[in-house]
């Protein structure tokens, strides 16, 4: 039987390890479909799960990656057929069903979207689940009445996927935008992709976070957790809407209800995994198009399937800018 390279994670004796391995089709969770994987991509969740350190995966062993772009190789659902062009995030892709760092990946048909005409594989993987959350945030802030006269808006963890995605599609969509960051030196790279002012995480001052501070944002994208989100909430404008999309500082959350009662505050959550496919396909035919952050995806840094264990690591310690997109596919093309 025709085998195929996989990056998968295991456990044994409590300890949490991923390596190449050689599968067969046979050996895939079960799925209504197969697809040929194109390219993938790193999320901060994927970082966290390949040696255990975040407690992402639910069952082992599992091939790992959250994400997947390529063609339908093969389907039982009617919906789908060979040659299709697909996107498959969230779910339990990578978690507790074999995910897309593999050439082959099969999948239920209900999990899949699919690819807008305009977008090619790597178009989608510039984006994946980071791309696809930043946008998902935007869509559930302006439902909840953030306009760009509402004022200026702040995105917190602003060099990583989420928050440079989310800049410049602010920025497109005529925001204020206020990238803050812990990184000095990537000031000039914010300002390229959208960015009005960047804020130096340094600079805050979070030892005594008050009830309520100087109003100064109509929204904000917080990627960080714990204080960040604190500060966030105590900082914001009356009705300002707040889109909780990251822990990578603390999943702890210290506040009070003052921002909520009295100035009207919403703290929504921004949930990529369970988003109902009508609005991830909307979404993602928007990202597709008018949402397309094209200094993000001119930016991005592409990676062969062999180095992709090399650079977890630099996610964990928070030194990645923008979006890393892994080719696995022999093909480069659509």
């Amino acid at each position: 039987m025709q085998t195929f390279k996989a990056y998968r994670t295991f456990e044994q004796d409590k300890v949490v390890q991923s390596r190449f391995v050689d599968m067969t089709i046979d050996e895939l969770d079960p799925g209504d479909v197969v697809i040929r994987t194109k390219y993938s991509t790193i999320n901060y969740k994927d970082a966290l799960s390949y040696n255990g350190a975040g407690k992402i995966m639910r069952k082992y062993p599992t091939v790992a990656g959250i994400d997947v772009a390529g063609t339908v190789e093969r389907s039982n659902d009617p919906r789908w057929r060979r040659g299709d062009k697909v996107i498959v995030t969230g779910y339990d892709m990578g978690v507790a069903h074999d995910g897309g760092y593999a050439e082959l990946a099969r999948v239920p048909g209900d999990w899949i979207v699919r690819r807008p005409e305009s977008m090619t594989a790597f178009d989608a993987m510039t984006l994946g689940t980071a791309g696809f959350t930043a946008a998902l945030a935007i869509h559930l802030m302006e439902n909840s009445g953030l306009k760009p006269d509402n004022g200026r808006v702040a995105v917190s963890g602003a060099t990583g996927g989420v928050g440079s995605v989310a800049i410049e599609i602010l920025a497109k969509k005529g925001y204020h935008v206020v990238a803050i960051t812990g990184k000095q030196r990537e000031a000039e790279y914010l300002k390229s992709i959208g960015a009005k002012e960047v804020v130096l995480r340094q600079s805050l001052d979070f030892s005594h976070i008050r009830p309520l501070d100087k109003a100064t944002w109509a929204g904000a994208i917080d990627n960080l957790g714990g204080d960040m989100l604190a500060w966030l909430l105590s900082t914001m404008q009356i009705a300002g809407t707040v889109a909780s999309v990251g822990l990578a500082a603390d999943m702890k959350l210290t506040t009070t209800v003052a921002p909520f009662i009295l100035r009207g505050v919403q703290l929504l959550g921004v949930d990529s995994v369970n988003c109902p496919m009508s609005l991830r396909q909307t979404l993602w035919n928007k990202l597709a198009v008018e949402w397309r952050p094209d200094r993000v995806h001119d930016q991005v840094l592409t990676i062969d399937f062999d180095e992709l264990p090399t650079h977890f690591d630099s996610y964990i310690k928070g030194t990645v800018r923008g979006r890393t997109v892994v080719r696995i596919g022999a093909d480069s093309h659509p």
